[in-house]
């Protein structure tokens, strides 16, 4: 593809289907976010680069997955291993999936084997809502969080009773399931529901030049449930438990090492098999009218379960385990002085390993401590934040933050931050055999950004400009520590409502790239990051009617080739979705999205296919 002026056409052509789609409704934030500074802070107050994805929008996802939500953000991107639920990688600001800090319900979840959290394994029917921190966090949330954090919040108790269900289905066979109830009853809320999806897919690799090329349809199945119990002894005392367990097995195309049957990509049938179970207890106490004091307990545990059968017979043909158990404890105090906020916080999490694969060292300690303050003025506003963490493997680091915001006029904020954060290198990068280097250490970042954000009425606009350097960079592809990586870009966005109308728009530049004293490896882009992504999303609302509209377009990226002896590029693509939703009757409602409206045929990972158009319909009943 012809960069620049093809980039100019498509973006062209993406403003004027937002126009013509009077989409998805624009992410309605709520009145407080809570990631950004790890109290809750009315939106118009907050400092960091920040979005919220409400439960009206994820209820319009269809049979997208979570990753296909986020990746419509501003500063994210996505890479994933063909069809519909493979694994999937995300790069805030550019920064990999291993450098992005996953919580749910505040307990982190993700493999301390590979680094990253499996996105494709958390139903979107099971969240209530997301919120998504931009930039570098290790100062608030410690190790990993070099690009920014990703909390998931699960289903709410609601008022009353309140019920829902769901059926659906559409192409590459897919099927999709689920019903919730919640509700409260004297001093107890509750909530519990289930789901159900599954696809006979398509090929996950589409390059037949792929060693493991095997052209067949590659499905999943994923089931779901989650529970939470409530408990509020008084007005100072409050208990609630929340539970998740979720299955997610989806086929591939590999053979088994070893290999004692002989199977080849032809042969085999490789299935992979996820399993998350989370559980969080978290006591709330207001002991003082100035003191809080919030006490979480946190399991959480990440099975990676592969199998390998040949497919004449089903005869089994070899396996592999990689799972990752995670336990934490944090206490944090928050003291309100006047308008400011002074919080303290103490944690410790242990994370252990369990595999098929020998690793030298299976288990490490973080002891973290941390301190807050934040000022609140009719003005200005700043946040300092100061934190320790104890690792059992490298020792001890201080992280630090300073931001703040100052109000321009009624309607413009300008906002600047600086900080540092670190990440230690995961189980694979120390000790997985044939590739794990026990030489390596710590990356360690600086990063900074400066922005403006508007907000007058019914209208929003940002504008962030970011640097984030990391010294001792780790390059994915070759585990060794290069010298410098710099994550820099640009971000913009947009929203408007207008009558029965609203828009949302982002555009991003990013250019990370990687140095190194080798001339061969010098200021090289890091692979799958694009420079140039616009999204747009648009709805418009003809009484029981809502059509919407989605687009998404994306320069070229580079990858590793095949032979992982050079870079390949994989050019740009546009895709276009739409939908709507239909409201039969006062509680039924149908859903029906048409995505990749053009059928574009495109790679987010090297020889790895995408679901071509695709069609879903589901009938959805709320009480």
């Amino acid at each position: 593809m012809k960069k620049s002026t093809s980039c100019v056409r498509l973006a062209t052509l993406s403003l004027a289907l937002a126009a013509a789609f009077p989409t998805h409704a624009q992410v309605q934030l709520p009145q407080s976010v809570v990631t950004a500074s790890r109290v809750a802070t009315p939106i118009t107050d907050v400092l960091g680069d920040v979005s919220v994805i409400d439960r009206a929008t994820l209820e319009l996802a269809g049979q997208s997955s979570l990753r296909d939500i986020l990746s419509q953000l501003p500063g994210v991107q996505m890479t994933t291993n063909g069809s519909y639920r493979s694994t999937t990688g995300i790069f805030l600001r550019g920064a990999s999936t291993s450098q992005t800090l996953v919580l749910i319900d505040g307990v982190r979840v993700g493999s301390a084997t590979s680094g990253g959290a499996s996105f494709e394994n958390m139903p979107l029917s099971r969240i209530e809502r997301i919120e998504v921190l931009r930039g570098p966090a290790s100062a608030l949330y410690g190790p990993d969080a070099v690009g920014g954090v990703i909390q998931i919040f699960t289903r709410e108790a609601g008022p009353g009773l309140q019920a829902d269900a769901n059926i659906g289905g559409g192409t590459d066979g897919q099927q999709q399931a689920g019903a919730s109830v919640r509700g409260t009853s004297g001093i107890w809320g509750y909530s519990l529901g289930f789901s159900r999806e599954k696809a006979t897919g398509i090929s996950v690799i589409s390059n037949p030049a792929a060693s493991s090329y095997n052209p067949d349809e590659d499905g999943f199945n994923s089931s779901s449930v989650d529970a939470k119990l409530t408990a509020k002894l008084n007005r100072e005392n409050t208990l609630s438990l929340s539970l998740l367990h979720n299955e997610n097995e989806y086929q591939f195309d590999s053979t088994p090492s070893p290999n004692p049957l002989k199977l080849t990509a032809a042969t085999t049938d490789a299935r992979s098999k996820i399993y998350l179970n989370n559980a969080t207890f978290k006591w709330d106490a207001q002991w003082l009218p100035q003191w809080h004091s919030a006490l979480t307990v946190g399991n959480s545990d990440e099975q990676s379960l592969g199998d390998y059968f040949r497919i004449s017979d089903g005869a089994w043909g070899g396996n592999s385990k990689f799972n990752t158990s995670r336990r934490q404890v944090t206490w944090q105090n928050d003291f309100a002085l006047d308008k400011d906020v002074l919080s303290v916080m103490l944690e410790n999490r242990n994370e252990s390993v369990d595999s098929s694969t020998a690793y030298t060292v299976t288990s490490r300690d973080v002891r973290s401590a941390l301190v807050s303050y934040a000022f609140n003025r009719p003005v200005w506003n700043a946040l300092f934040v100061a934190r320790n963490d104890d690792n059992s493997q490298f020792g001890s680091f201080n992280n630090w933050s300073a931001s703040g915001g100052y109000r321009v006029t009624e309607t413009v904020r300008a906002v600047a931050s600086v900080g540092t954060s670190f990440q230690a290198p995961s189980f694979n990068q120390l000790y997985f055999p044939g590739f794990g280097n026990t030489a390596l250490v710590p990356q360690r970042n600086r990063g900074s950004e400066v922005g403006l954000k508007y907000h007058a009425g019914d209208v929003s606009m940002g504008a962030v400009v970011y640097n984030n350097d990391i010294q001792g960079f780790i390059v994915p592809s070759t585990n060794a520590q290069s010298s410098l990586a710099v994550l820099r870009g640009v971000t913009l966005s947009a929203s408007l409502q207008s009558g029965d109308s609203s828009y949302s728009l982002s555009y991003d530049y990013a250019d990370p790239r990687s140095y190194s004293t080798n001339p061969a490896s010098n200021d090289l882009r890091l692979v799958r990051v694009a420079r140039n992504v616009f999204n747009a999303r648009a709805t418009h609302q003809f009484g029981d009617v809502s059509l919407f509209g989605e687009v998404k377009v994306s320069s070229d990226r580079e990858d590793n080739n095949l032979a992982f002896s050079g870079r390949d590029v994989l050019p740009g693509y546009t895709v276009v979705n739409l939908g709507l939703n239909y409201k039969l009757q006062k509680n039924v409602s149908v859903l029906a999205r048409l995505n990749n409206v053009t059928d574009e045929k495109y790679m987010l990972a090297n020889a790895y296919s995408t679901p071509g158009r695709n069609v879903f319909v589901s009938l959805n009943w709320a009480l």
